[in-house]
């Protein structure tokens, strides 16, 4: 069986897909097959078998599909490799080196690129570990009644543990290893998490009410978010001030989520990271086919060609309309829909590359609950040269012991900047309006629908389509279970000068 070279491509310019290193492309280029004996049941072609173009082409356009999410994680991962040191990138986007977590001190900024569909319920962290390299330490400050969540996950975009207020995690310092440590664990470590891969993903997020008092009061917490190698590691809390974080040049962003894979170096790269992330059970002969093609495509430049030129239509056809919630999921009353898998995605690989394409990096089931919404109730595509009405019956708000909110985000997942500068409401909301009825209603519109209703008003753009995505943190049994799901869109009156 084809085993690359563990190597990382440090080349990556922010923001890009990297090419290879000259050792990393030559290792690809001269590795063969290992032989096997004749009676041993082959998982893939042989070494010396003559791949055709179409079959090359066959294993190209799956292989894109399902190994999409973990080549842009993998490639994320890699940009993080570039940070001298903990910071924003823009002043908007966390970046850290391997093993450190740099944490936002505020809401994500509206105009950040680098990941679809962001929140503005909780102050964000982001890290990544090479578990390899060292075993690291992670602090839990005490977060009082405060919400709070660490997502944990691994190249697949899978959770590896659970950290956060829904487990009762208690303050203190875990200890996160890779699968073949055999170190001793210090004193004062509460946990010992055991990844199944070196490569993993850390992304702490803590609730914060839209009020200037909360945004004070919330930074008292974060400051006790910490990150670090073991040898860092004394038992004494490390105390960071994330509002004095240097600030990286920002890179020139489009109007959609940055492009972390990339056709022309997708098979060079995919050798690398299937390294980094083990098969799963039955996922052998899977892994053993695609990198016999990539072995054999190093060695024929067309056969290579072929296969990139197939990733580009796999791209096209295949995963650029799951961008589109309404393309995937599981279907509920008023055309929204959901996942009941998310960060548990295992072998589903549709789910997953779909999740990954349209909003990377959610968190487990019990953790949050997602529902997407293109729709409105009469089927049609939701647009700001319409207005629309989202109404909650009395005592039906999204029933949860974290928090809930509706996000507008325009047709590529993003926040469009509005006067109000809001782009959720919920519960970080303190000063919603209720209904004589005891009902609630979201005024979802790009104009304001007046002063005495601007309280519950959630801009959207302008006669452009846009999308709606309703959350809920550590959801009750009546979402999990199936029996809560979110009123209708209902489209009210049409704006006739927009």
């Amino acid at each position: 069986m084809f085993q690359p070279s563990r190597m990382i491509a440090l080349a990556l310019p922010l923001g890009f897909a990297a090419v290879l290193s000259a050792a990393a492309t030559t290792a690809l280029a001269h590795t063969e097959a290992t032989p096997v004996q004749a009676t041993t049941a082959l998982s893939g072609p042989d070494a010396n078998t003559r791949i055709t173009e179409p079959y090359a082409r066959l294993v190209a356009r799956d292989a894109w599909f399902w190994a999409w999410p973990m080549v842009n994680v993998y490639n994320r991962r890699l940009a993080n490799t570039k940070a001298p040191e903990q910071g924003l990138v823009g002043g908007v986007l966390p970046m850290s080196p391997f093993n450190r977590v740099t944490m936002l001190s505020d809401y994500i900024k509206p105009e950040q690129r680098a990941i679809a569909c962001p929140n503005q319920d909780v102050v964000y962290g982001a890290g990544y570990m090479a578990l390899d390299v060292s075993p690291v330490v992670i602090q839990v400050p005490d977060f009082g009644e405060r919400f709070w969540v660490y997502q944990f996950s691994d190249l697949r975009t899978d959770s590896i543990a659970g950290l956060g207020a829904m487990y009762g995690t208690k303050p203190g310092f875990y200890l996160v290893v890779g699968p073949n440590w055999q170190g001793e664990v210090p004193k004062g470590i509460a946990q010992v998490i055991r990844a199944r891969s070196d490569a993993a993903f850390i992304g702490p997020r803590v609730f914060q009410d839209d009020t200037p008092q909360d945004r004070q009061a919330v930074q008292e917490v974060i400051q006790g978010i910490n990150v670090y190698p073991l040898a860092e590691y004394d038992g004494t809390l490390k105390r960071r001030d994330w509002r004095k974080l240097p600030i990286f040049p920002k890179r020139a962003d489009g109007t959609g989520e940055t492009r972390w894979v990339r056709p022309e170096v997708f098979f060079d790269q995919l050798p690398l990271v299937l390294d980094l992330a083990p098969p799963l059970a039955g996922e052998e002969a899977r892994y053993a086919q695609v990198l016999a093609v990539i072995a054999a495509a190093q060695k024929d430049p067309a056969l290579k060609q072929a296969m990139i030129d197939e990733a580009e239509k796999a791209d096209r056809e295949l995963v650029d309309p799951l961008l589109q919630f309404r393309n995937w999921g599981i279907a509920l009353p008023h055309h929204w829909t959901t996942i009941t898998n998310g960060a548990r995605f295992g072998t589903d690989y549709f789910t997953r590359t779909a999740v990954a394409k349209s909003n990377i990096l959610v968190n487990a089931p019990n953790e949050t609950r997602y529902f997407y919404q293109d729709l409105d109730a009469a089927g049609m595509r939701l647009n700001g040269a319409n207005t629309y009405r989202v109404t909650f019956a009395k005592g039906q708000v999204p029933p949860v012991k974290g928090f809930w909110s509706l996000t507008a985000y325009d047709a590529a997942h993003f926040f469009v900047p509005n006067p109000l500068n809001r782009y959720s409401l919920g519960t970080k909301n303190k000063d919603l309006k209720i209904n004589a009825d005891g009902s609630l209603t979201f005024y979802v519109q790009a104009e304001s629908p007046g002063a005495d209703k601007e309280s519950n008003w959630l801009p959207v753009p302008k006669a452009a389509d846009f999308s709606l995505f309703l959350r809920a943190y550590w959801p009750e049994e009546e979402i999990t279970q199936g029996r809560w799901t979110p009123p209708a869109v209902d489209k009210s009156v049409i704006a006739s000068n927009n």
